[in-house]
């Protein structure tokens, strides 16, 4: 018959999921109680997942029932985090997470990712538990700029588990696809992509969700607006003003999905020269201070082209962590301050109820179905069915 020792050198092979350490070696097993082949084992565990209690009870009960015993597990997890909005309210399919980050910009090449990146790793610096969601489905650059190109996704259960580099957990289309290979989706299969990188990710209880939006104001920010509630966003811009009239439709976006705007990061800003470390005005400086104040918000940073962001990206090692000393990575670092900040004035209970369709079921967006076609439409009304026409 089987005491407390040998129950407790079975456990030593039960590794806790996604770890190569058992839970005996990460202290998780506070108590094991034996009464003849019956045993009590407590378990305190750090995840509120489902699929990691799943995953032990099964292995812990394999491990045990081999020897004879008959399992009891208690499990003590922290408390769930609470959901943002309901289905009623609203939807939020990652409740774990605290708040949500969209970066965005009216157009691709200001250097979107990058910020995505170095406001990310600048957040862990200052003891976030951060993670980065790369949404860019058609330019998904984050795994190169983190340095996990090559990297394999773990499975756990039936999700997959993010990668982790410099404090950030990290998960991209780019990982779980070839390298080069070129997606060429509709709308529609956008949008359930980006809703399965939400919800079928292993994703740990975070305090900020970094998530690099595609360029543009389409179906997927769109889709993830409906899908959680977004804690704030950030535009990305360079200081041209061609550049600023797509940060314009980008900040509108943002007001009509109700998205609190964090502020305005102006890349490009200046140059920095190399060699003898002045800063020089090239494509213009500062031109986004207007277009804060005409929206309402601030300007986060006026980040110089530095010859080393461009290097860090290309192999992996962003700025704000490898070269914490210079004129960029001080910027983003204090950038990181002002967002956090935001982040703590926003309401914890943040809803995307307004912006949810309002279609019937199976009903299209534009279905003339929707209404009866005996009631005329006033000239000044929506068609009634969540198209956004007004």
């Amino acid at each position: 018959m089987a005491n407390v020792e040998d129950i407790k050198k079975e456990l030593e092979n039960v590794k806790y999921p996604g770890f190569a350490k058992s839970i005996v070696e990460f202290g998780f097993v506070k108590d094991i109680q034996v009464n003849g082949t019956n045993c009590l084992v407590s378990l305190d565990i750090t995840s509120t997942a489902p699929e990691v209690e799943a995953q032990l009870t099964k292995e812990i009960n394999a491990c045990l029932s081999a020897i004879g015993m008959n399992l009891t597990l208690n499990f003590n997890k922290p408390q769930e985090a609470k959901q943002s909005s309901n289905s009623v309210s609203g939807k939020n399919i990652a409740p774990q997470i605290k708040k949500i980050v969209m970066v965005s910009s009216g157009k691709g090449g200001v250097g979107k990712s990058t910020t995505t990146v170095n406001l990310a790793v600048a957040a862990a610096m200052q003891g976030k538990k951060v993670g980065i969601l790369d949404a860019d489905i058609y330019g998904p650059n984050i795994p190169r700029m983190m340095g996990l190109n090559g990297k394999e996704v773990e499975v756990v259960g039936d999700k997959a588990k993010p990668l982790n580099a410099y404090g950030v957990d990290v998960m991209s289309m780019g990982m779980l696809m070839e390298e080069g290979q070129a997606l060429i989706w509709r709308g529609a299969m956008i949008m359930k992509a980006i809703q399965q990188l939400l919800r079928d990710i292993l994703w740990e209880e975070l305090d900020i969700l970094f998530i690099d939006m595609p360029p543009g104001t389409g179906d997927a920010q769109l889709t993830l607006a409906q899908s959680v509630p977004v804690s704030a966003g950030i535009n990305v811009t360079t200081p041209q003003h061609v550049a600023l009239d797509d940060s314009r439709r980008s900040l509108d976006m943002f007001k009509k999905l109700h998205i609190p705007v964090a502020g305005i990061v102006e890349n490009m800003s200046g140059f920095i020269c190399p060699s003898c470390n002045t800063e020089s005005d090239i494509f213009g400086m500062g031109t986004c201070e207007a277009l804060a104040v005409q929206y309402d918000t601030q300007v986060l940073a006026n980040l110089p082209i530095e010859p080393a962001i461009r290097e860090g990206g290309d192999i992996g090692k962003p700025i704000v962590y490898f070269n914490p000393e210079s004129i960029s990575a001080k910027r983003y670092m204090i950038a990181a301050d002002k967002l956090i900040a935001f982040l703590e004035s926003v309401d914890d209970n943040i809803s995307n109820s307004a912006i949810q369709p309002t279609t019937p079921p199976g009903v299209s967006a534009c279905s003339t179905a929707a209404k009866p076609k005996e009631e005329p439409k006033k000239s000044d009304e929506s068609c009634g069915t969540g198209c956004g026409c007004h």
